[in-house]
């Protein structure tokens, strides 16, 4: 029977299904220790001739405040960012650019900010860059010199992440947002130019009763994307 997306992960299908990004969090802590548990989990996802290309810092407390803050200073001043890579073509072609728009809207509209509400926008944008308020944020970098194999790679290590937190009752939100500002997330952590910042990544215990936890974007069917064959 399928569980509340709430409830802990009780297997890897349950975790699947269950795991989506999470805008809104407890205010109950996460221990080091609960993290340090999850992330070590994550060496066990593949990597092409197990090179391992990951490198996680993952902050709780006064490290994820500063942090945080520091990042959402910069968007509210009006720095609008630049990541180290493209996350998106440009332009976005169809199919792919109705369903990020439907993404978008749907997220807006169960916020109850209208199209063109250009305060009340840039206000809740601003929440991606103090990880949405979780008691815990990891960033994940990756060395410039690195080729697309190892980005694939890093793919996996973050669900592995995300499927593990949902087994410990957790949840999470991957934030590209976060790597808008990579200069100041180096700067703040110590990291050299050498290193390209992916992304964030939220992590705790969902607020079941905040509404924006209830958006979820639609999925396609399995038949749009896969070839079943015999």
């Amino acid at each position: 029977m399928p569980h509340d997306i709430f409830d802990t992960a009780p297997d890897v299908f349950e975790a699947a299904r269950t795991r989506r990004s999470i805008r809104a969090y407890k205010p109950d802590p996460v221990s080091m220790e609960i993290v340090r548990e999850i992330v070590a989990l994550g060496r066990h996802a593949p990597s092409g001739s197990n090179i391992q290309p990951w490198r996680v810092h993952a902050m709780i407390g006064a490290t994820l405040k500063r942090v945080g803050t520091a990042i959402q200073q910069a968007f509210l001043a009006g720095d609008p960012g630049k990541r180290d890579y493209d996350y998106y073509t440009d332009p976005i072609e169809e199919p792919y650019l109705a369903r990020r728009r439907q993404c978008g809207w749907g997220l807006y509209g169960t916020l109850g900010i209208g199209r063109g509400d250009h305060a009340k926008s840039k206000a809740y944008r601003a929440r991606n860059y103090d990880f949405f308020g979780a008691p815990a944020g990891l960033i994940f970098t990756i060395e410039r010199n690195l080729e697309k194999g190892s980005w694939l790679d890093y793919g996996m290590f973050l669900q592995t992440i995300m499927l593990a937190a949902r087994a410990r009752g957790l949840h999470t939100c991957p934030e590209a947002a976060i790597a808008s500002y990579p200069d100041i997330v180096r700067r703040e952590l110590g990291i050299t130019n050498d290193w390209i910042v992916i992304c964030g990544m939220a992590m705790g215990y969902a607020d079941p009763e905040d509404v924006i936890n209830t958006f979820q974007p639609s999925r396609i069917a399995v038949d749009e994307y896969a070839v079943f064959l015999e």
